[in-house]
C-alpha cells in the first residue's frame, strides 16, 4: 500500500567502493560523496552502538549527544545535551530562543524527557526560560510529578535556578509582525515551519533515552499545547523494546499518540521503519482533505535498528552511528 522513496544521504564516510556497489557503477559514478539509499535496505541489520537519532536537520545537536556517548555518558545526558543545542540557538525559530511566537507575540515552550526506567519529565506552556528540556529534567528527578505547565512550571524554573529571560528575538518579531498584517494560519509542519526537535539515543549499556523540545505551531492560540510534552504522543521510550519521536502537525499525533503507536507496533515485532509507516498510515487514511498536513517519525530498537517516515516529501532526520555522521530524507508516502 505504501510506496517508499529513494532517499539521500550526505555520508562523506562511506567509501566510494560501497557507492559502486550498491548502485552497480551507473552513471551515479561522478557522484560519490551523494548516496542513494532505500531505507529499509539500509537498517535492516542490528546496528553498532551507540547511536543518536534526531529529526530534521539537526547536525549540531547529534554532535553534542554524540560526544556524550562516546565519552561513555548515559543517553540521558545525551539527549539533553543534543536538545538543549537549537534551544539556544536564536536562529533556529522552532525551538527556544528564537522560537517563533502565538499569535499575541508571546514565546511559549513544551518539552518532556524519558529515561530507561520509564521515569519521565515534562512542561508546557513555559515562558521566558530558555532550556525548557532541561527543566522537564527537573521535573523528572526532584518532583513527585510528570508534568508542570504555565505559571507552575515558570515557578519551579525559578526555584531550581533557572533565569528568566526574553526569548523573543529581533528575527521572530519581525516575522511576526509581518505574520500581523494577514494573519494566516496554516498549521503544515512542513520543513520551512517544522516546530520540533525529537532526539533518541542508545548509549554504549544498550539504555534508551529520549527527549522532545518545541516552541509550538508559529502564530498558534495562546494557551495552544501540542504533543511534544505529552508522554506517548510527541516521544515515549520502552527500554526493553525501543524508542520513537513525532514531528509536524501536533494535533495529528495526540489523537493517535503516535509514539506509544510505534514503540507497541515494534513489541509486536516490526522493524523501526515498518512501525514508523504503519503510525503515519493511520494518520493519512483519515486526511482526506487536509494536503498540507506534515507528520513525521523517527525510531530505533533495542538493537540499535532505526527508521522514519512520513506523510509528506520534505522530513528529513540526522543519524550518527560508529563510522557514519549522515544527514537523510525520509521516505514517505506516494
Amino acid at each position: 500500500m505504501l510506496l517508499l522513496t529513494k532517499v539521500v544521504k550526505l555520508n562523506l564516510l562511506d567509501s566510494r567502493r560501497k557507492f559502486l556497489k550498491l548502485f552497480g557503477g551507473t552513471a551515479l559514478v561522478g557522484l560519490s560523496p551523494v548516496q542513494l539509499a532505500c531505507t529499509p535496505n539500509y537498517n535492516k541489520d542490528a546496528l553498532n552502538k551507540p547511536l543518536v537519532i534526531a529529526t530534521w536537520n539537526n547536525y549540531k545537536a547529534n554532535e553534542a549527544a554524540w560526544e556524550v556517548l562516546q565519552n561513555g555518558g548515559s543517553a540521558l545526558d545525551a539527549v539533553e545535551a543534543g536538545a538543549r543545542i537549537p534551544e539556544a540557538d536564536p536562529n533556529d525559530q522552532s525551538v527556544g530562543y528564537g522560537g517563533l511566537p502565538d499569535r499575541e507575540g508571546n514565546v511559549s515552550l513544551d518539552a518532556c524527557i524519558m529515561d530507561h526506567l520509564g521515569n519521565a519529565g515534562s512542561v508546557c506552556y513555559l515562558k521566558n526560560i530558555k532550556h525548557p528540556i532541561s527543566v522537564a529534567r527537573k521535573v523528572m528527578e526532584e518532583t513527585p510529578h510528570v508534568i508542570l505547565a504555565g505559571d507552575g512550571a515558570l515557578a519551579f524554573a525559578l526555584e531550581q535556578g533557572f533565569e528568566k529571560e526574553n526569548l523573543l528575538s529581533d528575527q521572530a518579531k519581525e516575522k511576526w509582525l509581518d505574520w500581523l498584517k494577514e494573519k494566516n494560519y496554516r498549521p503544515e509542519g512542513n520543513r520551512d515551519q517544522h516546530d520540533t526537535i525529537g532526539i533518541l539515543a542508545i548509549d554504549q549499556k544498550g539504555n534508551l533515552a529520549g527527549a522532545c523540545t518545541t516552541s509550538g505551531m508559529a502564530y498558534k492560540m495562546q494557551g495552544r499545547v501540542g504533543d511534544s510534552p505529552i508522554i506517548g504522543a510527541g516521544m515515549f521510550v520502552d527500554n526493553e523494546v525501543g524508542a520513537a519521536a513525532a514531528t509536524g502537525v501536533g494535533e495529528k499525533v495526540l489523537t493517535t499518540l503516535g509514539s506509544f503507536l510505534v514503540v507497541e507496533l515494534m513489541r509486536q515485532g516490526k522493524s523501526p521503519q515498518e512501525a514508523c509507516e504503519e503510525a503515519v498510515s493511520r494518520i493519512h487514511r483519515k486526511l482526506k482533505s487536509e494536503e498540507n498536513i506534515q507528520v513525521g517519525y523517527v525510531a530505533l530498537d533495542k538493537n540499535g535498528r532505526f527508521g522514519a517516515h512520513s506523510i509528506q516529501k520534505g522530513f528529513e532526520y540526522t543519524l550518527f552511528k560508529p563510522e557514519t555522521k549522515t544527514k537523510f530524507a525520509a521516505s514517505f508516502i506516494q
